[in-house]
């Protein structure tokens, strides 16, 4: 009789699994880089730059559009919006170098910078 399933097949999905765990985790150890500052876009324009080593919270826009960003910890977040969807305050706070908070509605982007501004990509040998 024919066995569909062996001890090989055992082995071989579990390299398999160690491999796909190994990389996962690599992916995730090579972007835990914490950032030190943030910078805050208004509609494709820099707003401003704010450490992220002093608590603050800074108010940006006027009238209808207003979002609040609250800089505690270590860590910026969007505490209040006025957009209707809130998903920019519902995300989590953020601290580590390339996440951001983007809110649609009022055309705000908040990014996190480690301040070690590198132009190379990757280095090929």
């Amino acid at each position: 009789m024919y066995r569909r399933f062996g001890r090989n097949d055992v082995i071989f999905i579990g390299c398999l699994l160690l491999f796909c765990i190994g990389v996962c985790v690599a992916v995730y150890k090579g972007n835990t880089v914490i950032g030190s500052y943030i910078t805050v876009t208004v509609d494709g324009k820099e707003y401003g730059t704010y450490s992220l080593s002093e608590e603050q919270t800074i108010t940006i826009g006027e009238g209808e559009h207003i979002n609040t960003i609250t800089i505690k910890d270590g860590k910026a977040y969007m505490a209040s919006a006025s957009c209707p969807d809130q998903l920019c305050v519902n995300q989590m706070a953020i601290n580590y170098d390339k996440q951001s908070i983007i809110c649609l509605p009022n055309k705000v982007v908040v990014t996190v910078t480690s301040g070690n501004e590198n132009d190379v990509d990757m280095i090929i040998r």
